[in-house]
């Protein structure tokens, strides 16, 4: 059964084909025109007799024994607009769908806990995963075969052959579907570790060390193709440079930062990040942009220029933040999620990057006397070549050099490329926009919150601070039930699909972020009840870990526990972190040792595959490395945090009060007529000082 399933699935990848242009009338329509999410509405026409995943229709598809056909993507993906033009609109696609299956659409960014199974269930099957991701399951869910993209003629031959196996042959792919959900039950184990000691150090040293052979020296990032951005390394390695002493890494991590927003993959026109680059160089990117990579390298690029004072960084970080709250702000205070990968061309047609490139004859016509220098500013030459006659801007020089070479002054260049990119952005915007996934997620939206308030933190621009309230009072009246559970999902008003643990772990850590730069109570408390109600609903007993659905959630083939680091960090490894600090704030709590334990249990991964663990290894470095309470408390408290907050120090959390307060290090602290800064650790505080400068010193 295995060798035909994999025979199937091999069938599946060998043509590959152009996708039409899009409809303008509306034939069919099928149930999904009465969800919300713009990636399902995106198929509401087709002539598939898509539903999406609901309880009751897999209640019918058991009732009718008819299997499974479940297709997963995105609204920004590129490659399920691609295969939704070629097979899904197609007529005779959807008579071999229709009859033979019960068809099910799925967005996977409001049900990552559908995906993350679906996901590692094709990965078994054949080594590989991406999106569109399809499955083919038994009436109950288990999955036995899945495929990526597939061409037309292909897609039809492999359903028709396993829907007649399902009906010749039954048992053996009931037996498939056993074993294969065994597996997927299997690899999702975490085993609670109490046996083993603390990761140390030294062993830190090593799994970094081991790292370093991937590190890509002169591009930046790892050495392969496509590259990621994965902000979650480089935070991590900003972090181990700054305390570690570790100047090669710091050199690693600026080379990187630095091409990455050299590349094409940073919109020099618009400002903001795209997904990633397919290249190695950081050039042609996947063109969507997505609200969670924006808000992580946000706070990324805002760290890196406190620990810098990187001027570039400073930049990237206003630039990101402009386009995001031109193209991603809702009135409501909350970030859609994305922008697509395609847009239509000049032909009408849609087509990947088609608003973001530019000719060379276009390029002279707008910019005149200024293209030259242009010209050699973003590569209009090989290093920027495309295809098809366009061009992806690109840098690989610094100002300095440029101006040099074209013997003007720093602000001279910097004023004439100003211009030019502003002519490129208003003649751009004459373009049609790439399509808009306007759902609002929570974590994603906590994300963003988080890269707010840092770029307010180590940028200070109050504007920012302003922004990240008005989001955070968004999460809590819209996204925060009365019993402290979370709405994962908020679409024209209305908020729905039960939170997932990366919601909880994403806004914990926003709003006890928010906490330090305004010190207002209410941030803290809210995360707080958060995160007890995550213990009560999500944590398991048994791993010591947190499931990523609730107790109140449906039952699907497993529980997932999330706990490597992938684009965005692990729920796990963020719920951790928040566990870690939390502890501080309120130490009769149970966090701490909850905390550590968490570490344990994962910790034999990070010699080999540090990368994947790299937000687990921050706390790796909090446990061992001196983690520093900051309070602050007098009249002048909240000036005097703000010059706190300035400065780098991510072991470390601030508190402040004008008075005592409610927390257990602002107790007792209190000298009257003065405004004083405590450096703490656990609990036990050096003489207090009555400057930011005197209290720095002391770290």
């Amino acid at each position: 059964m295995k060798k035909v399933l994999f025979f199937i699935l091999v069938g599946t990848t060998v043509i590959s084909c152009k996708p039409k242009s899009e409809k303008v009338s509306h034939e069919h329509t099928n149930a999904l025109i009465q969800e919300t999410s713009p990636y399902l509405l995106q198929h509401a026409h087709n002539p598939v007799n898509w539903e999406a995943w609901h309880p009751e229709v897999l209640q019918r598809a058991q009732k009718e024994d008819k299997l499974l056909l479940i297709s997963i993507g995105y609204a920004a993906c590129h490659w399920c607009h691609v295969m939704e033009k070629e097979c899904f609109e197609d007529e005779e696609v959807a008579k071999v769908m229709n009859e033979h299956f019960v068809n099910i659409k799925i967005d996977r960014e409001e049900r990552p806990d559908v995906d993350q199974i679906y996901m590692d269930a094709i990965q078994m099957i054949s080594g590989q995963g991406g999106w569109p991701l399809n499955i083919v399951a038994l009436p109950d869910g288990r999955p036995f075969w899945g495929a990526t993209y597939v061409p037309k003629e292909n897609w039809i031959k492999s359903l028709e052959q396993l829907a007649e196996l399902y009906k010749t042959d039954k048992p053996r792919i009931t037996g498939y579907a056993a074993d294969l959900a065994n597996g997927l039950n299997a690899i999702n184990l975490v085993e609670t570790d109490t046996d083993s000691e603390r990761y140390s150090l030294e062993q830190l040293d090593t799994a970094v060390q081991h790292w370093t052979q991937y590190f890509d020296t002169f591009l930046g990032g790892h050495k392969r193709a496509p590259k990621f951005m994965m902000p979650n390394n480089w935070d991590f390695l900003l972090h181990y440079a700054s305390t570690a002493q570790k100047p090669e890494i710091m050199e690693f991590v600026d080379t990187t930062l630095t091409r990455m927003a050299y590349g094409g993959i940073y919109d020099h026109v618009g400002g903001g990040f795209s997904r990633y680059a397919v290249d190695v160089k950081w050039h042609v990117p996947h063109f969507e942009k997505m609200l969670y990579d924006n808000g992580q390298l946000v706070s990324l690029y805002a760290k890196a220029y406190a620990a810098t004072k990187n001027e570039l960084y400073k930049e990237v970080v206003i630039g990101t933040l402009d386009f995001v709250q031109e193209e991603l702000l809702d009135s409501s205070g909350g970030f859609y999620s994305s922008l697509d990968a395609d847009s239509l061309d000049e032909n009408g047609n849609l087509e990947e990057g088609a608003f973001y490139v530019w000719t060379e004859a276009e390029l002279m016509e707008l910019l005149g006397k200024n293209y030259d220098l242009f010209k050699d500013y973003f590569n209009i030459n090989s290093y920027g070549y495309w295809e098809a006659d366009n061009y992806v801007l690109i840098r690989d020089k610094n100002d300095v050099e440029i101006a040099e070479k074209y013997t003007i002054s720093l602000s001279e260049l910097k004023s004439t490329i100003k211009e030019s990119l502003a002519v490129l952005k208003k003649e751009r915007d004459k373009r049609p926009k790439p399509r808009l996934d306007d759902k609002i997620l929570t974590s994603w939206n906590g994300l963003m919150l988080k890269g707010l308030v840092d770029a307010y933190r180590y940028l200070g621009e109050v504007a920012y601070l302003d922004l990240a309230l008005e989001n955070a009072a968004f999460l809590q009246r819209e996204m925060i039930n009365d019993d402290n559970s979370l709405f994962r999902n908020h679409k024209e008003g209305k908020s729905s699909i039960n939170a997932f643990l990366d919601d909880y772990a994403a806004v914990i850590d926003a709003f006890v972020s928010l906490y330090e730069v305004t010190f207002d109570e209410k941030w803290l408390d809210i995360s707080k009840q958060l995160l007890d109600y995550t213990q009560e609903h999500f944590f398991d007993k048994t791993s010591g870990m947190f499931f990523y659905t609730s107790d109140q959630d449906q039952s699907l083939i497993r529980r997932t526990i999330e706990v490597d680091d992938n684009v965005i960090s692990s729920s796990n490894s963020m719920m951790a972190i928040n566990l870690f600090k939390l502890h501080k704030l309120y130490p009769d709590e149970e966090y701490g040792s909850l905390s550590e334990q968490m570490v344990k249990n994962v910790q034999k991964d990070f010699d080999k595959r540090a990368q994947g663990f790299s937000n687990w290894l921050h706390l790796v470095l909090f446990q061992n490395q001196r983690f520093y309470e900051i309070a602050v408390i007098g009249e002048d408290y909240k000036a005097m945090g703000r010059e706190l907050a300035k400065a780098y120090v991510p072991q470390s959390i601030l508190v402040g009060s004008k008075g005592e307060g409610n927390l257990e290090l602002l107790k007792n602290r209190e000298v009257p007529g003065k405004t004083l800064t405590y450096i703490c650790i656990e609990g036990a505080c050096k003489l207090p000082v009555d400057s930011a400068g005197k209290a720095l010193e002391q770290l």
